[in-house]
């Protein structure tokens, strides 16, 4: 297939200027034996987190004295796109996703409140248009969230890249595939920790930077996104029986 055109006239083929988000919209609470679970959708992709624990590590010999252990799973449905996904078991994608997501959460989850315990994170990515492992984690952050396990701060990622001499962020499929460049990034906002960092392609020491202040830029936006749909159950409970006890 020839490389498609992604830029015309400054915009790219989805109509979207480069350092502007696609749609996201954020739900919690929709698995209601887990410990906390969201869904989401970002753009064309659907993703549902979900969070178990802390519970007693299992095997025992697996467990730690000082701290709990993070186990995560991110999986796609054989029917979440056209892509290599119609068979069951993890392929090596979703196995090195899995540990770098696991990474993440590792280093912002109060892991040391819970020795000799696990957390299990779950990740099913329903329906798949490039991203996922940022919507992946960004979704994952809000299910530990409602879970009530203790975080130094919620984290989100999301990707930038660059077409041509176009640095652009939150790269759907198509970008994914043909762009020049592609970098998912994690951050905790509070203080702008860098959780998780991968290239694949080139840029510049400016295209480096300018996409790095295009992410925390585009990170105001998803934080505030991440705790509207925390803050939301408790807003609907206040909105139901405040009026009860004023």
């Amino acid at each position: 297939m020839e490389k498609p055109q992604l830029i015309v006239n400054g915009l790219r083929l989805d109509g979207r200027k480069p350092d502007e988000l696609r749609p996201i919209k954020i739900e919690t609470d929709i698995i209601k034996n887990a410990s906390g679970s969201a869904y989401m959708e970002w753009g064309n992709n659907k993703v549902i987190a979900a969070v178990y624990g802390p519970k007693e590590a299992l095997p025992k010999h697996t467990g730690d004295p000082e701290k709990a252990i993070i186990k995560c799973v991110y999986s796609m449905t054989p029917f979440s796109s056209l892509e290599e996904h119609g068979r069951s078991g993890p392929n090596r994608r979703a196995i090195e996703i899995s540990k770098v997501t696991k990474e993440v959460f590792e280093n912002i989850i109060l892991v040391e409140n819970f020795p000799r315990s696990e957390i299990d994170i779950f990740i099913e990515i329903l329906q798949a248009d490039g991203g996922t492992r940022a919507a992946g984690i960004t979704a994952a952050a809000v299910a530990l969230a409602t879970s009530g396990i203790p975080m130094r701060d919620i984290p989100y990622a999301v990707s930038a890249g660059r077409v041509g001499d176009t640095v652009i962020i939150d790269l759907n499929k198509l970008e994914d595939n043909y762009s020049d460049a592609d970098m998912p990034v994690a951050i905790a906002p509070r203080n702008n920790e860098i959780l998780l960092m991968q290239m694949d392609g080139g840029l510049t020491r400016e295209q480096f930077k300018k996409a790095l202040e295009m992410i925390k830029n585009a990170g105001k936006v998803i934080t505030k996104i991440q705790r509207e749909a925390i803050k939301k159950p408790y807003e609907d409970l206040i909105n139901k029986y405040g009026a009860k006890y004023e």
